[in-house]
């Protein structure tokens, strides 16, 4: 596996393809175009997250940034830090859900949002080919550190006039936490105890960096929390991935509420308060539609990625926007994915619906989704895409990223991949068959 080389950073497994002299000269080219600015550093617990935050926050002061660090933070909280101080960007060292063996850089600009493609192109430029401007010992940044900012971010969210604390305090909810002994472990139950949880139960609250399993917060990786969420009887079970970005919710009794849910019922208290349009990503579940055509609202779509659906949001002036792999994006907090916020949301709609999560769960329809990939080997991805396209074009596809198709019983989303010889294809319909024999129909397609 080869160092992996994108507008948003840099990342792979520590000591093999990220190293220490890879990090410091992608930091640096990172704080020379940022013109030796203040820079904001945070990071998720990895084992290797220290060394790495040294060579960052050293190869920032050698190009002339000053730097605040942070240490461990969910990535939302660097962004707030990032507006906090008015910086000129912040680099969160995180490799995500990727697990423990992995770390990354994942780059912010001025305005708190993930670089740009014309952003991220001009680092892996000055990165590649220079210059690279390194200061006398006269003109080196300075480090300051920023002890307050989680409580800064939390303040922030209890300032939402949408979020009442004695609301939620008055529910008395029992609470679960899974934060996969990330950057969430302490964030996420001190939020819960600003907004008055009655009793709280922390699974994998240690900030170490052993992720006690895979840490993507898909099904096959929540047994442990759903059966802490039953055995507890607690009314509602957070999970959330190593910097805290993600957010998957566990229902009363046990049971999954599907990360792809978990932006329509955050979605839902926003309509409620400020109706508006929103936005996802191409490959995320009409689900969110649903719910903003419920309020007589539009949900427009991006292509995939965290930034595109930040620049679709600021297009239409979205209200509420993020991923269906649990990523809420508030504009009243700021402009990236936070797994916080939309834990206070979430809570205070169920206070103020008083009703269970089952129940709200039980009163949406069902939407499947089915994720597949296929092998081309040496064909061309993008003549196989145009092909597809052609094919069904009386379905009057959108090819803004790769070929999404709405067909009467759902749709089919193809996306070549960037780094492997595959085409991935999303698909999604009312029952997990349907969604299925979608995908399989495209996949015969492809193969014709």
């Amino acid at each position: 596996m080869a160092l992996m080389i994108s507008i948003s950073g840099i990342r792979g497994i520590f000591g093999t393809d990220l190293t220490p002299e890879n990090l410091a000269r992608f930091t640096a080219a990172y704080g020379t175009w940022a013109n030796g600015g203040k820079i904001v550093v945070g990071r998720d617990s990895r084992v290797t997250g220290k060394i790495c935050e040294n060579v960052v926050i050293s190869a920032l002061q050698s190009v002339g940034c000053d730097v605040v660090s942070l240490g461990i933070v969910p990535t939302p909280t660097v962004a707030m830090g990032v507006i906090r101080h008015k910086a000129s960007g912040g680099i969160i060292i995180s490799a995500s859900h990727n697990p423990a063996e992995w770390n990354a850089l994942k780059l912010l600009n001025e305005k708190s949002e993930f670089l740009d493609a014309e952003q991220g192109k001009k680092v892996i430029d000055i990165a590649e080919n220079g210059p690279i401007e390194y200061k006398s010992y006269r003109k080196l940044g300075k480090v300051t550190e920023d002890h307050d900012i989680l409580d800064y971010h939390i303040e922030k969210i209890l300032d939402l006039p949408y979020i009442d604390q004695k609301t939620i305090a008055k529910h008395n909810f029992k609470v679960s936490v899974d934060a996969v002994n990330g950057a969430g472990s302490i964030a996420v139950p001190r939020l819960l105890e600003k907004l008055g949880v009655y009793k709280l139960e922390k699974l994998n609250c240690t900030p170490d960096g052993l992720f006690p399993h895979n840490p993507e917060p898909i099904p096959e990786h929540l047994h442990d929390i759903q059966r802490v969420v039953r055995d507890n009887d607690s009314d509602i079970g957070f999970v959330v991935d190593p910097d805290a970005d993600r957010l998957a919710l566990v229902m009363d009794g046990g049971e999954l509420f599907g990360e792809e849910y978990t932006l329509a019922i955050a979605s839902n208290l926003m309509m409620d308060y400020k109706p508006g349009p929103c936005a996802t990503n191409l490959s995320s579940s009409s689900i969110t539609r649903y719910i903003a055509e419920k309020y007589d609202q539009k949900c427009y779509q991006s292509a995939v990625g965290e930034i595109n659906v930040v620049k679709e949001m600021q297009r239409v002036n979205a209200v509420i926007g993020g991923e269906g792999n649990g990523g809420v994006i508030n504009p009243d907090l700021h402009y990236g994915r936070d797994s916080l916020v939309g834990i206070a949301m979430i809570l205070q709609f169920l206070a103020e619906k008083g009703i269970r999560l089952s129940e709200y769960r039980n009163s949406l329809p069902d939407y499947h989704l089915s994720k597949n990939k296929i092998e081309i080997a040496d064909l061309d991805p993008d003549k196989i895409l145009e092909r597809i396209a052609d094919q069904y074009k009386d379905y009057d596809p959108v090819t803004i990223d790769g070929v999404k198709i709405m067909m009467d019983n759902g749709w089919v989303h193809l996306r070549k991949s960037n780094t492997e010889p595959i085409i991935r294809i999303y698909s999604e319909s009312n029952s997990p068959g349907n969604a299925d024999e979608l995908a399989q129909q495209i996949m015969r397609d492809i193969m014709n």
